[in-house]
């Protein structure tokens, strides 16, 4: 691996860690919020706690589903 791949290899990490910690603060600002009663990652998705109900997204689907759900019960 040349140098070019590595630093290439490290944004991309370094670009996940920060859509992980993105995603956690929205799923905990959420339960804070009682939008949810819970969130993590399951099995290389992300799993939300609503109502009763268990929803498998991607990372990022999750990360738009909560923002959204913050941003309407905030209208």
């Amino acid at each position: 691996m040349d140098a070019e791949e590595m630093l290439r290899q490290q944004i991309a990490e370094q670009g996940e860690m920060i859509s992980t910690n993105l995603l956690t603060e929205l799923g905990n600002r959420a339960v804070a919020m009682g939008l949810i009663a819970g969130h993590g990652f399951h099995g290389g998705r992300y799993e939300i706690l609503r109502q009763g109900e268990v929803m498998l997204l991607s990372p990022q689907e999750a990360q738009s589903y909560l923002q959204d759900l913050i941003a309407e019960s905030e209208k």
